[in-house]
């Protein structure tokens, strides 16, 4: 009986440490908000310096060469910054409430979007991956706006690829149940 017992024990002691071990998803939780929060500076910072720019240019009559595609370009940088961290976040709180605990705040308030509220792995991949293809089309923007075209074939296949994007993106958005 008594090797039973002890048995028994090493075994609850076992899966206790296992259990309390999901709290290492605590540094992937904590990291990717950090990351999240710092690319939400960077890219506000980027917006600003090219604002500033903007306006001092416009105040001094001063027109840069390429000013319009430099602008746009800087802007459609920040927007993919601006995504990117939000994977981040919503990569941080479904880790969280799939491995640690329910967020209790957001459930207790009923204006918060159920965006960031994760119930299964699946549902993570799902949310995350859809940021990721805009992330993928924002940047796809940014270099076409830098692209030289020197003849049909590239416009060609300019035109293909924004086929391919906008078919991508509709079966993206597309209801399973149709």
């Amino acid at each position: 009986m008594d090797r039973v017992r002890e048995r028994l024990m090493i075994e609850k002691l076992f899966e206790g440490m296992i259990w309390r071990s999901r709290f290492v998803i605590i540094l992937a939780v904590v990291f990717g908000l950090l990351g999240a929060i710092i690319l939400f500076i960077i890219a506000s910072l980027d917006i600003y310096n090219i604002s500033v720019f903007t306006v001092k240019s416009l105040v001094q009559g001063i027109h840069p060469p390429k000013m319009h595609e430099n602008l746009v370009s800087i802007i459609i940088g920040a927007v993919d910054l601006y995504l990117i961290a939000v994977v981040l976040f919503i990569f941080s709180f479904g880790l969280y409430e799939l491995f640690i605990s329910d967020i209790d705040e957001a459930s207790n308030d009923e204006k918060t979007s159920k965006i960031l509220e994760i119930k299964s792995l699946d549902q993570l991949k799902d949310k995350i991956a859809k940021v990721i293809v805009m992330v993928l089309v924002v940047s796809f923007f940014q270099r076409v706006l830098h692209t030289e075209y020197s003849g049909a074939k590239e416009m060609l296949y300019f035109a293909l690829s924004i086929l391919a994007l906008a078919l991508g993106l509709y079966f993206l958005h597309k209801n399973p149940k149709h």
